[in-house]
């Protein structure tokens, strides 16, 4: 059977044993790119991103990567961003519990196992910030197995979206400048995230916060040159209806030396005065608000809230649940598209190419971890214990994260479980006796009949309880689930020996009869 991609396209092996989207030095796959961010007015950025979509994004991308470089809080949101997915555990679920799907995803955790496999992962994240990243699978086929050696990061400016749709990502080069190739099938991971509806180039967070990111960059620009003069004095050189050009231009580069040499040289006639700068309301407040302002603004459309990453006053507990959870959405959002990219352009590869085309294929999951109230477990457990719910400790340590006791380690326990206080001893080494009881003190009665004879009788089933019982424990703790517990115990039933416990139960029927009789006739 031949082996065909998800669009039909039949696979060229020879295609996947060479580099494709290799850098070249001339042409239209050049590593160097000249800046954009430089001297970047709101206008030519309009033009920028109205070039990404009609089919040139080099500007555009070029621009996303400056926009990182040159923003610290845009990049510290943009990278808590991919290292909440990338912080995840990813594991492989079979297809089904055949040995044959068992064997599929085994060798599926063989690659997420390669250190290589995390670093694919980040880079696959860069899609978020500029709306597309492209590795290149290099593959192995040493040992008679395809097997992914090395995933290559290719620069997004290398590839371009076609024409007609501005969906189909393909490779540019000098052979269809115009249009550029088409993907070989099998050979490039491209992670495309839908962060929001319409055409996959305006997706990038980068095209949303380019307008927020070059307000804020004039407004850095403005608040350093205010700096850099904000309290200095003002210095007004005075001359005279009689000093020519002469005396004007020393006049001037005498006031002008007066800014950083603090000294000049004057004719007598002339003088220069220093005048405060007025300090009133604004000033560096406006820089500063409007630069706050626009990171939490990035901060939201980034991360989808403001509480991990700028402070504010009157910020309860209850809010930064509320933020938390729309962390969380965004968060699972991410892993399970970044989890379907993997699924098409790697599990399915890695499957057909080693084990032949398959109905069914393994599944790589990257799991969001739900939150617990553990405070509320340990509240529900205190009540729900003593009324005879019975909890498994290791299901309890694994909610908490702790570890199995060690052998003969000081366990904590409830006071009532201590162990009781050493009796005291006087200075011979004897028992101290207790003090006398006063006359008047209330004697407590001598226990009845019945309750010696209970006392009794409760030692006594002791051994014969543990042997019904450990058959029952045996089963428990061989089972797998609760119906496979049931099915073992009502075939059991029958061969449990209860002759013991029935004949002490006798027993104490008998004694309770013969106690109750002896009491009703002394009169008690």
């Amino acid at each position: 059977m031949a082996i065909v991609d998800q669009y039909g396209r039949p696979i060229v092996l020879a295609d996947l044993k060479r580099e494709i989207a290799t850098p070249t030095m001339s042409g239209v796959r050049q590593v160097w790119q000249s800046s954009i961010a430089l001297g970047l007015t709101p206008a030519a950025l309009a033009g920028v991103l109205r070039q990404a979509v009609e089919g040139d994004a080099d500007s555009y991308l070029t621009l996303a990567e400056e926009m990182e470089e040159r923003d610290l809080h845009y990049a510290a949101v943009l990278a808590n961003r991919k290292q909440a997915v990338t912080g995840l555990q990813v594991t492989v679920e079979a297809a089904d519990e055949s040995a044959e799907a068992v064997k599929h995803a085994e060798f599926i955790e063989q690659i997420i196992a390669m250190p290589a496999f995390e670093t694919m992962l980040e880079e696959q994240l860069d899609a978020l910030g500029k709306a597309y990243s492209v590795n290149e699978i290099i593959w192995d086929t040493s040992e008679r197995q395809w097997m992914p050696q090395a995933f290559e990061h290719r620069d997004p400016r290398w590839f371009m979206f076609d024409r007609i749709s501005h969906r189909e990502l393909r490779l540019r080069d000098t052979e269809n400048v115009m249009d550029g190739l088409a993907l070989a099938p099998f050979k490039f991971l491209v992670h495309t995230p839908r962060i929001k509806t319409g055409l996959p180039i305006r997706g990038g967070l980068a095209r949303m916060v380019a307008f927020a990111w070059i307000c804020k960059a004039y407004a850095m620009k403005d608040w350093v040159a205010f700096a850099e003069v904000f309290g200095m004095p003002l210095r007004v050189g005075r001359y005279n209806a009689s000093a020519n050009d002469d005396d004007i231009r020393v006049l001037k580069m005498a006031v002008a030396n007066l800014g950083t040499d603090a000294a000049a040289v004057l004719p007598e006639s002339m003088k220069i005065e220093f005048q405060e700068v007025a300090k009133n309301g604004g000033g560096a407040d406006v820089f500063e608000r409007l630069c706050l302002y626009i990171d939490k603004q990035v901060s939201k459309c980034v991360l989808g809230q403001t509480m991990t990453t700028d402070s504010g006053g009157g910020s309860g507990l209850a809010q930064a649940k509320v933020h938390n959870e729309v962390r969380e959405d965004i968060q699972k959002k991410d892993a399970k598209q970044l989890a379907a990219t993997l699924n098409q352009a790697l599990t399915r590869p890695v499957i057909d190419l080693n084990f032949g085309p398959q109905k069914k294929y393994p599944k790589i999951c990257i799991n969001v971890p739900e939150p617990e109230d553990l405070a509320g477990l340990v509240s529900a457990l205190d009540k729900l214990v003593p009324l005879g719910l019975e909890v498994e400790q290791s299901v309890i340590r694994d909610k908490f994260g702790l570890p199995e006791p060690a052998k003969g380690a000081r366990l904590l326990m409830p006071p009532s479980a201590a162990k009781p206080e050493p009796e005291p001893l006087d200075k011979n080494g004897q028992p101290v006796k207790p003090p006398l009881k006063a006359k008047n003190a209330e004697v407590k009665p001598e226990p009845s009949t019945a309750d010696l004879q209970t006392g009794r009788l409760a030692g006594d089933a002791d051994p014969i309880v543990e042997a019904l019982t450990a058959p029952i424990q045996q089963m428990l703790d061989a089972s797998n689930s609760f119906e496979e517990f049931r099915e073992k115990l009502l075939d059991a039933y029958d061969d449990l020996d209860d002759k013991a416990l029935a004949e002490l139960l006798t027993q104490g029927l008998t004694a309770a009869n013969l106690a109750g009789r002896f009491e009703l006739l002394l009169g008690v």
